[in-house]
């Protein structure tokens, strides 16, 4: 667990962590403190008696001067243990301290978040723990409590600490794990994210989220945030146009609904966990020329596209707020037995909470997971040379649209058409879209899960 103090230059700490065998047979959990000086980037150990014992799962914080630890579990090949307690170090002195707040605290746990408040208090919410409830079989617990852990009193009594429990009203996030915590702008907590698990005696399956909830400190409430998208700038001037004819006693005109192209950007995931950034212009509604041959050029001179960007859903993402600005960076989810580790970067104005903004995309010519089958890549590619899409001529004045307008403008759904239809009618297109996005390294099998993955996320956008 890391956290970041902005002493000489900046400085980041860790604490702990562990490191497990790729067959999950052998772990080990380390105790020893690090900082790494941002200024000069050099690492140094801190060596200091009396500190908390091995472990991972913890989490740490800055407050006050001080490093605050929470949390965490142990784990051996045969036995686990969760801790609740809290320990502090002292950035002045270089001590550590062992803390025993009044009060009853939160049930040992790991994978909690916690954050400072601007009064030096510390939240602590969520977490996870198990227990076995028989031979090689554990049942995990995931915890939705929220606790305060309130510095008493100031100057010397500053190192008094008490436990109190909250109960924010509004609506809560959903129960989850692997969710990311940051302190927001207006005495507000910001939480990212996460998975929630099915949890069978013999398999585990997640939900995995992109959404965004704020807590309200001052008023001990929750709820959702509400990204209001971007601004159409069309859609002003036609109202001023409007207002134009009524203030001049004109006839009112008889303005169609804005029906010009939406840009979207989309993390497409794949059945096989692939990701490739796509992004997309739905095409406009087909309009009688003669009729808005004015709005026409309006959307020429000026038209700004609508745009539909979001992460897409993730555990144990990096998040950071700067100057009102939220960054998300990384991340995981799981496709069937395959973790997928993500690399690309977000960020969101919180003050203004339009769209989201892609700073560094996905790249799937680098990606990576863990547990790939062998017999996907031995299997013939049969299947991708007998899959022909749509008609010639449609195609190729598709790719003439895409050089003229510079805009990757993809094939419509026909009134009527069904999913399993459009995906077959428009194949093609989507293949040469996955390839040129993936390479030509790519294996065969792979390009056709992802342009399957394409056609079908765009076909549910349009529809």
């Amino acid at each position: 667990q890391a956290a970041v103090v902005p002493t000489a230059g900046g400085q980041l700490w860790i604490f702990g962590g562990e490191f497990a065998s790729p067959n999950g047979e052998q772990f080990y959990h380390y105790k020893d403190l690090w900082v790494l000086h941002l200024a000069t980037k050099t690492w140094e150990q801190i060596k200091a008696p009396g500190g908390p014992s091995g472990r991972s799962g913890h989490r740490m914080v800055a407050c006050k001067r001080q490093l605050i630890i929470f949390g965490g579990f142990h784990e051996s090949a045969r036995d686990f243990i969760y801790y609740n307690d809290v320990y502090a170090f002292n950035l002045d002195s270089f001590t550590w301290s062992k803390l025993a707040p009044a009060g009853m605290g939160p049930a040992p746990r790991s994978g909690c978040q916690m954050t400072p408040t601007p009064e030096g208090n510390i939240i602590i919410y969520g977490g996870y723990s198990k227990q076995r409830i028989k031979k090689d079989v554990d049942k995990g617990t995931l915890h939705t409590d929220m606790f305060l852990l309130k510095a008493e009193g100031a100057g010397k009594e500053e190192d008094r600490w008490s436990w109190s429990r909250l109960s924010p009203s509004g609506v809560k996030p959903t129960p989850r794990s692997g969710f990311s915590v940051a302190a927001a702008p207006n005495n507000r907590c910001l939480l990212f994210g996460g998975v929630h698990d099915e949890e069978e005696e013999e398999s585990l399956e997640g939900d995995f989220f992109n959404d965004i909830y704020l807590y309200d400190i001052g008023k001990n409430r929750w709820f959702p945030a509400q990204l209001k998208g971007p601004k159409s700038e069309r859609r002003k001037r036609r109202r001023g146009r409007q207002a134009e004819a009524e203030a001049a006693g004109g006839e009112q005109l008889q303005l169609p609904p804005p029906q010009g192209p939406l840009e979207t950007v989309r993390e497409v995931v794949a059945e096989d966990g692939t990701v490739v950034t796509i992004r997309q212009v739905i095409p406009a509604a087909a309009e009688d020329k003669d009729s808005c041959g004015s709005e026409e050029e309006e959307e020429e001179e000026g038209g700004g596209l609508g745009q539909a960007v979001e992460p897409c859903p993730r555990s144990s993402a990096m998040v950071a707020v700067k100057h009102g600005l939220l960054y998300v960076y990384g991340g995981m989810f799981e496709v069937g037995d395959r973790q997928v580790t993500l690399s690309d970067l977000h960020c969101l104005d919180l003050h203004r909470m339009d769209q989201w903004k892609v700073l560094l995309e996905m790249d799937p010519k680098t990606q990576e997971w863990l547990e790939e089958s062998e017999s996907d890549e031995e299997e013939d590619d049969d299947d991708v040379e007998g899959a022909e899409g749509g008609e010639e001529e449609e195609e190729s004045s598709e790719e003439e649209s895409e050089d003229e307008e510079g805009e990757q403008q993809h094939p419509a759904v026909q009134p009527g058409e069904a999913q399993a239809q459009f995906v077959a009618r428009t194949e093609q297109h989507w293949l040469r879209l996955a390839r040129s996005h993936m390479g030509p390294q790519a294996k065969d099998k792979k390009v056709l899960k992802v342009a399957h993955a394409m056609a079908k996320t765009f076909y549910e956008d349009a529809i």
